[in-house]
């Protein structure tokens, strides 16, 4: 008995040397050499730099450090058996299994029966829920691994720092010491390898970062910050970045967002509403600022300073708070009329849709009415769990005394900087809620849902929306607005190149040059080939000193499977490779041509009948291999 020939597509070279070879050569990024760093750049031959991940929400496995018997079921937990996420247990016991994954939602400690903790290593953020059929829906960093492995990077090269994504920022060091030993996880990649790292941050994880760094500024001798970061972190690159948060948080507050698990609304809800970092992702306006509450000395002494909240002018002058459109829209019972909600006394009558006495009242709310805790002031009367929120807010967000997380990003005083995410993919922007009669958890029901979609607003029943879209929609995630906040980073001058995101030869590459950028949006006067997917690169051309700024936006990458895409992936390989050469003309890699790295970037072009990139790749038939049974 005989099997069918076999066929492979592969980088040409005989028999692999060459695919070894440029491998090899793309790994020397992470493997050899001296280095020397200055103006943004790396100088010499080579480096020895260390990647550092760190995954965002909901991305690392979580495990039981608890016995517990669960009655009827056949399945218990016991230490070190996985909670997050055994689709198996959840399914099976899913009333021990929320035992193991719910907070206090007021002081943050575990379950009385069970807690669990977050793994460690690069297992605890490749695949959540390992299996033949559940390992590839649950894989988030595991491609990002195989290609470093692909390319020669050594097992000590690539770190992560998973975390236990329930928590809020102050909780996170608090309990776990986690700020503390992710300092110590860049001082030692750098005595282990010589080198800086990067860091490579996805949704949450660069919520998280940001928090690092302001923790940091607090631990080390104000002299010592920056030289710090220079001597410990080459680039960021921030991956998904909710930098105005995100409008799902608000979905999953008010009426439970089960990200596909096999569990009710109502369920979801009571779980999301448990963890403290729920509100670390909520939106909030651009326009508001908050002062440090403290102000606190390396040598230890802390003094009290005013926690003022401050908003421009200008988030009174727009309606949404620098989003597209109001993000809540709820229906609240009325029987007294509006003096009934003396917690809302103060809007203005705009906020109220027409009514009568004893019909329910409409209510809007911005982003900045949501972060600052106007929203569930409102609905107190009507949501036992806006209490709990309250009290989070202004414990662990409000008062944090390292940062108030939900205020805008400044420019991370870092070298070199890349913020990536998609674009132009459906995504929620705004609700409308009612009442469901029914008790909490599943008190609120969703009646309609804003998106935006390529530059525009449209909502689920077909009902005219009002707002101000932005000139692309997000990642079916966080919306465009909050995604390219990061485009304020950039420096007073531009340059702007748009290329496909499949291998190319250049010539459907656009270019615009020196663009004026004045801390606003930059929006470029480029055509699009309808079944082309783009990447558009903003880069410095004009840099802050000292500094390099890059954005780049993925057509219809969507939030979480941004992270698995070759062409990101790709670029990202192309431009680490450009920074390790000293003689490099410009700062950024060339967007010129793009031909395949990989024998997985080889295909068959059937319009042609023949291999595609034929100086690149070659299409080879192996003979029959004869396969024989004894027995």
């Amino acid at each position: 008995m005989t099997n069918d020939r076999e066929t492979k597509k592969s980088i040409m070279g005989g028999d692999e040397r060459e695919h070894r070879r440029l491998a090899m050569t793309l790994a020397a990024v992470l493997l050899l050499g001296a280095f020397q760093l200055g103006e943004g750049e790396l100088k010499g031959n080579y480096s020895k730099l260390s990647g550092i991940i760190i995954p965002g929400f909901a991305s690392t496995q979580l495990r039981a450090w608890s016995i517990l018997d669960c009655p009827y079921s056949p399945l218990d937990f016991n230490p070190l058996d996985l909670v997050w996420l055994d689709t198996t247990k959840l399914l099976s016991a899913v009333n021990c299994w929320l035992k193991c994954m719910l907070l206090d939602p007021y002081n943050q400690t575990d379950h009385p029966e069970c807690k669990s903790r977050p793994d460690s290593g690069l297992s605890a953020i490749t695949e959540l829920d390992p299996g033949y059929i559940t390992g590839p829906l649950s894989s988030v960093w595991k491609e990002w691994v195989k290609w470093c492995i692909e390319f020669g990077i050594e097992a000590n090269g690539i770190i992560a720092a998973p975390y236990d994504w329930r928590l809020s920022p102050s909780m996170l060091e608090e309990r776990d010491l986690y700020f503390y030993k992710l300092k110590q996880t860049f001082e030692t990649a750098l005595k282990l390898r010589g080198g800086p790292s990067i860091v490579f941050a996805h949704s949450l994880g660069n919520n998280v970062f940001r928090y690092f760094l302001e923790w940091l500024k607090l631990e080390i001798a104000p002299k010592q910050y920056i030289q710090w970061l220079d001597d410990h972190i080459y680039a960021f690159f921030s991956v998904g970045a909710p930098l105005l948060g995100s409008t799902e948080t608000v979905k999953g507050m008010l009426s439970g967002n089960t990200f596909g698990l096999p569990v009710s609304e109502g369920t979801a809800r009571l779980m999301f509403n448990s963890f403290g970092s729920s509100l670390w992702m909520m939106p909030f306006s651009k326009y508001c600022r908050a002062d440090a509450m403290y102000l606190k000395h390396f040598s230890g002494g802390i003094r009290k300073g005013p926690n003022t909240y401050q908003c421009e002018q200008k988030e009174f002058q727009s309606n949404y708070s620098g989003f597209s459109t109001n993000i809540i829209n709820i229906e609240i019972p009325s029987t007294r009329g509006i003096d009934a909600y003396p917690s809302v006394s103060e809007f203005s009558q705009t906020n109220y849709s027409s009514m009568e006495c004893g019909l329910p009242t409409q209510l809007s709310f911005s982003a900045r009415e949501i972060s600052d805790g106007t929203f569930f002031k409102a609905i107190e009367d009507y949501d036992s769990d806006s209490k709990r929120t309250l009290h989070q807010l202004k414990k662990s967000y409000h008062d944090d005394p390292v940062l108030n997380p939900l205020t805008p990003w400044d420019r991370p005083p870092i070298k070199n900087v890349f913020c990536i995410y998609g674009v132009d993919s459906r995504t929620e922007v705004g609700y409308y809620f009612a009442p469901s009669g029914k008790p909490y958890p599943d008190n609120w029901i969703i009646t309609d849902v804003i998106y935006e979609i390529e530059g525009s607003l449209v909502s689920r029943s077909g009902n005219q929306v009002e707002g101000n879209p932005g000139p692309a929609s997000g990642d079916e995630t966080v919306p465009y607005h909050s995604l390219s906040w990061c485009k304020n980073w950039l420096g007073p001058r531009v340059n702007i190149t748009r290329a496909p995101q499949s291998e190319h030869d250049g010539s459907d590459v656009q270019v615009e040059l020196n663009v004026e950028h004045h801390d606003e949006d930059v929006v470029p006067n480029m055509t699009r080939s309808p079944r082309v997917k783009y990447i558009t690169y903003y880069e410095d051309s004009e840099s802050i000193p000292g500094k390099r700024t890059a954005v780049w936006e993925l057509d219809k990458a969507n939030h979480r499977n941004i992270v698995r895409s070759p062409a990101l992936m790709r670029e990202l390989w192309l431009q680490i490779w450009h920074d390790i050469h000293a003689d490099s003309p410009s700062k950024f890699v060339s967007k010129a041509k793009r031909g395949p790295l990989r024998d997985d970037d080889c295909y068959w072009d059937y319009g042609k009948a023949r291999c595609a990139w034929p100086e690149y790749c070659e299409y080879r038939v192996l003979p029959w291999v004869p396969l024989s049974f004894t027995g």
